[in-house]
């Protein structure tokens, strides 16, 4: 009884929020949200909680190839962003697991929990070991991509393909000279969050200064939850993930990376988290994806390097139609 009407004051604090504001207001779940395909939910066991992760797991629509394909998110991002890709792949004949890593979207934000790429992968693995797949094609978009290559390093005999799209962490950006931010202070700042902050970022950062109406769906995905009545769980989980990102860097491991690894770098991208702490001669210098993706496909044993020239950070998202074909075509070769 208690639950149920705690769920009915949560609700009606959203709807409430929801009137007040021309933008939709949902909650730290991401209740309010709709995915393209059915979510379900596997339940962690993790650092003496229980938690729930969610993610959608989409059978083949075309003919059945055996194959599974693994899409990790990126920090902005949710397993939501992928819809148009698992479409795609679905009629390839794949099967395609997209799960929200804990922390994001509809997925638990706990309030105390020791963020790694280590557990991430661990959470990951697990919940394939749930859907009985041992092995499978993996590919990680943003910070998805770090996260890629940590599981790809830590289960290698989980992976049968690499696929890293625009990743983060091609660069070490403490090692470059980016101070270093207190997790208190990141909090702060994920607090201010709203639609135009997320959306001034992206435009600098993600698409060239160049933006198109479609991209307003993505952003008011990630605002709604800033605006909702979850919001400091939602900020405190980010702020904790951002000093992950930071702190965590794979970019001197990619030489223990034994899957056979795929680079989709759009060319315009500039992403560089703490850029903007960094001094000018610092942050001219960092973002240069043209020349990480080149330096990155040289430091992975057999890596092969697509490039997109004029496409930024969210290749997927700006231009389908390039990625997916470019994208079935790597998958074809392998």
């Amino acid at each position: 009884m208690l639950r149920t009407f705690a769920t009915a004051l949560s609700l009606l604090l959203i709807s409430t929020a929801a009137q007040a504001q021309d933008r939709p207001v949902y909650g730290p779940e991401l209740q309010g949200f709709d995915y393209p395909f059915p979510v379900q939910t596997f339940g962690v066991t993790s650092q003496r909680q229980s938690l729930q992760m969610a993610f959608m797991d989409v059978a083949p629509t075309g003919t059945a190839n055996g194959q599974t394909v693994v899409l990790l998110h990126g920090k902005n991002f949710c397993g939501a962003t992928w819809g148009a890709t698992i479409k795609v792949l679905s009629e390839a004949g794949y099967r395609v697991i997209a799960p929200d890593q804990v922390g994001f979207c509809k997925s638990s934000k706990p309030a105390a929990y020791q963020f790694s790429f280590q557990q991430l992968a661990r959470n990951t693995k697990d919940l394939l070991a749930s859907r009985g797949i041992e092995k499978a094609i993996v590919i990680g978009h943003s910070m998805g991509g770090m996260l890629a290559a940590r599981f790809a390093i830590e289960y290698p005999q989980a992976v049968e393909r690499l696929m890293l799209v625009n990743p983060l962490g091609l660069e070490d950006w403490q090692a470059e000279g980016v101070p270093y931010a207190a997790v208190d202070a990141g909090y702060q700042n994920e607090l201010k969050t709203s639609f135009e902050t997320i959306k001034n970022y992206q435009l600098k950062f993600y698409y060239d200064g160049v933006w198109k109406p479609e991209y307003d769906r993505w952003v008011e995905m990630l605002a709604a939850m800033y605006a909702g009545p979850g919001k400091e769980a939602v900020a405190w989980n980010q702020a904790l993930t951002s000093d992950m990102v930071f702190t965590q860097p794979v970019v001197h491991e990619f030489k223990r990376i034994k899957a056979p690894t795929t680079l989709f770098i759009g060319q315009t991208d500039k992403t560089a988290p703490g850029a903007n702490r960094a001094s000018p001669e610092v942050a001219a210098r960092l973002g240069d994806y043209p020349e990480l993706g080149r330096r990155t496909a040289k430091a992975i044993p057999n890596a092969k390097l697509v490039e997109f020239p004029g496409l930024g950070h969210s290749p997927q998202v700006e231009a389908p139609e390039v990625f997916h074909k470019a994208l079935l075509e790597a998958l074809s070769q392998g």
